[in-house]
């Protein structure tokens, strides 16, 4: 029989190092009312933090921006969840590669960086329809942001699956989550449903228990309706903002407690056609440092903007439709592309007042690489391709359905009909109550007679024989993510009209673009015969090598109209050259091919082909044009140039 006496000894050592090492429990993050400030396992705290949006940074660069982050002197980062990205289809999740999010916190704890966690249901963030995902649509009767049974339904549903994930991660349980945001600015909207709020903070406490600090956001007209008893009151405002007047607001609502800036504004976002957005340092910087001089904790949104691949980005309704870009640098003080600026520094400077920073220096900015100009090559309208792209063949109907009718949540779909009368003269075609959601291309016979637009052109006239085939390409260039907030159906909400006549019997191809590009290209086929200047949706792409060492770079279109690019099958995102203000897309170095494998460039140009049909990349971005005029950037002293370049405007 073994001797007793070493397992003794043994259970007295494990008893000590027990006793020694701090506990799971002892931790606490909770609101000191008495002194009006955060406790930190016992100790006065407040947080200097930064929002980054994991679902717009490729994965393998989460721990570059992340540390950064920290080296800037920030002891926390803010974050959303949005529903869409992680459950594609009812009871369908998807928390791999880009999407996982326990990886993302894991990361933030590497950085040693705490964690504000915002999981909704709605965020805004300028994402598609603010992180609800499309799918809810197909019940056209759903009323969003409300105690709507459908909605709450479905709410629930995904809660079950979100928040189990999260618990082990909440900082009393030994992980970094210090606070969750309950819903999201909902003062900001219509509805002003206390029963929502209230069925959301009963569902957040019975899946997380009571220790974890709930609170809400709002901006100051948004207080009254987004605000709850039990849950912390924070607010939202500018550099431009009145300070005093909004945290005496915050009063009325939290006597007692920290003053809290959850959106503290960097920057701001951009819309396709308006000019690129900045905050000055000064303002920026000025704002902080009187913040901090109160005691406040503060948010920096953008800390580190990013990039709306794909077709992620929101929209907004101000009088009209105003979709925002594939950027999102935000003009934050670590641009797009995961660099310093001068802002970081800055506001660097003023932390460093108030708090220990790390020491060391930041990294410099990442080499950029320049490649080009690389002419493409014609692959076929996207027409020729209508077999491809929708396999499963079309949907009929009488009427015109909406993208959300046959479960098509983004991108494209093609309506057709056929003309039933010959029009000899050019007539108007149209879609009455503002029904063209987005943008439409619209063809006869295959040949491309010009686009309607959502609130801007709303007319064409056409002619053509009986028995033409008439098609509509519809765009969805992204669901409201604020504003009115409605539900954003896409599509063509009514049937068009031709002259007197309503069309009706349409066929219906929801496109599978993402997978033509990524699978079935590169094709021949047999070409038709086609204009000489194509023009209408249609694919060009080439391949490249890179003979050097792969560097993040910048995509460049002069010349080009509008439309979707990838870059080996992944989707970059939407240009837009013509309206601007953005000209080059960010193109993240992980996405290209070392020497020795040729990569890949697609366009689907919806518009317009320029002359010479080529593509550049650069070492620096344009985000701040409305294009005039066009040019080839010179990559070579010897190379002469008598272009006239694109002329700048902006703030």
């Amino acid at each position: 029989m073994a001797p007793k006496k070493p397992l003794c000894l043994l259970s007295l050592l494990l008893l000590l190092l027990t006793l020694l090492l701090p506990q799971a429990d002892t931790r606490s993050f909770v609101v000191d009312r008495e002194l009006d400030r955060f406790l930190l396992d016992g100790a006065p705290f407040r947080y200097v933090s930064g929002s980054l949006h994991y679902f717009r940074v490729p994965r393998v660069l989460w721990a570059d921006r992340l540390f950064k982050m920290q080296m800037s002197g920030l002891n926390a980062v803010q974050l959303y969840v949005p529903w869409n990205y992680h459950e594609p289809e009812p009871g369908v999740y998807n928390f791999n590669g880009s999407r996982d999010l326990i990886a993302f916190l894991k990361e933030a704890s590497v950085a040693n960086l705490l964690v504000i966690l915002r999981p909704g249901p709605y965020i805004c963030a300028e994402w598609e329809m603010g992180g609800l995902p499309a799918w809810l649509l197909r019940k056209p009767n759903i009323h969003l942001r409300t105690s709507d049974p459908d909605f709450l339904a479905a709410v629930d549903s995904w809660f079950k699956v979100l928040l189990p994930k999260i618990h082990p991660w909440l900082y009393h349980n030994g992980g970094n989550i210090i606070s969750i945001q309950v819903e999201n600015e909902y003062g900001s909207y219509r509805a002003c449903d206390f029963d929502y709020m209230k069925h959301l903070a009963g569902l957040f406490r019975a899946l997380l228990g009571e220790e974890i600090l709930l609170f809400t956001t709002d901006g100051p007209q948004g207080l009254k309706c987004g605000s709850l008893k039990g849950l912390y009151t924070t607010v939202d405002f500018g550099p431009a903002d009145n300070m005093t007047k909004i945290f005496a607001l915050q009063r009325e609502y939290e006597p007692h407690g920290p003053l809290v800036n959850s959106e503290y504004y960097t920057g701001w976002l951009d819309y396709w056609g308006q000019n690129h957005s900045t905050r000055s340092i000064t303002d920026v910087t000025r704002g902080l440092e009187k913040m901090l001089k109160l005691g406040a904790s503060v948010n920096m949104y953008m800390f580190h903007g990013g990039t709306n691949f794909g077709y992620w980005n929101g929209a907004d309704e101000k009088g009209h439709f105003l979709p925002i870009t594939t950027s999102y640098d935000y003009d934050a003080p670590i641009s797009e592309a995961g660099d310093v600026t001068f802002k970081l520094f800055a506001l660097r400077n003023v932390i460093s007042q108030f708090q220990e920073i790390p020491l060391g220096p930041l990294p410099p900015p990442s080499p950029k690489m320049m490649l080009g100009p690389l002419t493409l090559h014609l692959d076929g309208y996207l027409l020729d391709f209508l077999h491809l792209l929708c396999p499963q063949g079309p949907i009929h109907s009488i009427l015109p359905m909406t993208f959300e009718a046959v479960k098509q949540d983004r991108g494209f779909m093609l309506y057709r009909t056929y003309l039933t009368q010959t029009v000899f003269e050019p007539t108007q075609f149209w879609v009455p109550n503002n029904g063209i959601h987005d943008r439409a291309y619209v063809m006869v016979d295959g040949v491309f007679q010009g686009v309607l637009e959502r609130n801007t052109k709303r007319k064409l006239f056409l002619t053509g024989k009986m028995g033409a085939k008439l098609d509509v390409l519809l765009e969805n260039m992204g669901r409201l993510s604020f504003g009115s907030n409605y539900s954003d159906f896409k599509g063509l909400l009514q049937a068009p009209i031709l002259g007197q006549t309503i069309l009706t019997q349409w066929l219906m191809f929801p496109l599978k673009v993402d997978k033509l590009v990524k699978w079935w290209f590169p094709l021949q086929l047999l070409k038709n015969s086609r204009p000489q200047t194509p023009s209408g949706p249609i694919f060009y792409s080439t391949t490249f090598p890179i003979l050097d060492s792969v560097r993040d770079t910048f995509l460049f279109l002069p010349g080009w109209t509008k439309g979707q690019v990838w870059i080996n099958g992944f989707n970059l995102g939407r240009y837009w050259t013509k309206r601007g203000p953005q000209q080059t897309l960010y193109v993240p170095r992980p996405l290209l091919f070392p020497r020795g494998v040729l990569n890949k460039i697609t366009l689907l140009e919806l518009e317009n082909v320029p002359p010479q049909p080529q593509i550049q990349f650069l070492d620096s971005p344009i985000l701040n044009s409305t294009l005039h005029k066009t040019y080839i950037y010179s990559l070579s002293a010897d190379t002469p140039s008598n272009s006239e370049p694109m002329e700048l405007s902006g703030h």
